[in-house]
């Protein structure tokens, strides 16, 4: 199978999504291209035998020759700058690297004539929401440049869509994405961690001294923060799904892509101790700016159109996952 006769360019492809939405690809019988600039991404996440480029998503001679060369008939565009505090610290690296960053791919693909795009975005557009499980159609307000410049992106695409009908893109706002490939292949690597489920992991198996709770006095059930986590390997399964739905003729959407269920720190932690069958180290800490009390997706609208639904949705699956492929890095050290 493939997408248009071509290949499906997955841009940020040795990234911690993009790695797993090319295996996904593999297994769906696509024939993924990867371009990653691996400021943060690791070249040995590419599997063997696909075709890597390492540059710049906005180099746009380069990405032209791979659209050319490569008979690209699809993109997944990954590449980009996630972390919430550092948006705020250093925003022209974010409103660089994702906004200016998709205006010149988008571009690209016009002129190209690739008309699937499926683009990376993210909850964080919602700001702190009124109310949870939190819709697609909700309020976009975000608080962080982060956020905001993944909404001017996806404002980039609606617009390029209208002038360009042909012209069918397709953003997925993630949730909180976390876990690791079952078989081991693919997993979170690299020095700037910010995901909870990963600083627990790497408390439990000792890399870190304890674990620092943000806030215990919220409105939920137990008064830690509620979050909706997604296993990484469902979220690029839905990717595929995307791609097979923009292929048979789907309109642009944008929809979430959450389990729909969410799990407080305390029950993340909770889950690694069973698993473990060790105690977790933990300090409180205050709460930290910005952090919504819960966050859960609306996400049944993704499951009628792209006919998707989280295949690891326990919590057990999802830390289980990333316990295992942490290990595993600990053991190649």
């Amino acid at each position: 199978m493939s997408s248009a006769s071509g290949a499906v360019l997955v841009t940020g492809g040795a990234g911690y999504i993009g790695a797993h939405a090319v295996l996904e690809l593999m297994a769906a019988g696509y024939r993924p291209v990867v371009l990653d600039d691996l400021s943060t991404g690791v070249r040995a996440a590419v599997p063997q035998g696909v075709t890597f480029y390492e540059g710049s998503v906005s180099d746009a001679a380069l990405v032209a020759d791979i659209l050319k060369r490569d008979s690209v008939g699809a993109i997944m565009h990954f590449a980009g700058s996630i972390i919430v505090p550092e948006s705020v610290t250093d925003p022209v690296k974010y409103y660089t690297n994702n906004t200016a960053a998709t205006l010149r791919l988008t571009e690209a693909a016009l002129k190209a004539g690739v008309a699937h795009f499926i683009f990376s975005s993210t909850a964080a557009v919602y700001g702190i929401p009124d109310h949870t499980p939190v819709d697609a159609d909700a309020p976009t307000q975000p608080i962080n440049p982060y956020g905001a410049s993944k909404l001017m992106s996806e404002q980039i695409l609606r617009d390029a869509t209208a002038a360009h009908p042909a012209f069918r893109p397709l953003c997925l706002r993630y949730f909180n994405v976390a876990g690791a490939d079952p078989q081991g292949r693919a997993g979170q690597q690299g020095p700037n961690v910010t995901h909870l489920i990963r600083l627990a992991v790497e408390t439990a198996l000792g890399m870190r001294p304890q674990l620092a709770i943000f806030g215990q006095d919220y409105p939920t059930r137990d008064g830690t923060c509620e979050r909706d986590f997604i296993h990484v390997t469902d979220l690029a399964a839905a990717h595929v799904a995307a791609l097979r739905y923009l292929e048979a003729g789907g309109a642009p959407q944008v929809l979430n892509c959450g389990s729909g269920r969410g799990h407080t720190v305390l029950e993340v932690i909770a889950s690694l101790e069973e698993i473990t069958g060790t105690p977790l180290p933990v300090e409180a800490a205050p709460r930290r700016a910005g952090d919504a009390p819960s966050l859960v997706a609306k996400a049944d609208r993704i499951g009628e159109v792209l006919d998707w639904r989280p295949a690891q949705a326990a919590l057990s699956d999802i830390v289980g996952t990333a316990l295992a492929w942490q290990r595993a890095l600990l053991g190649k050290k």
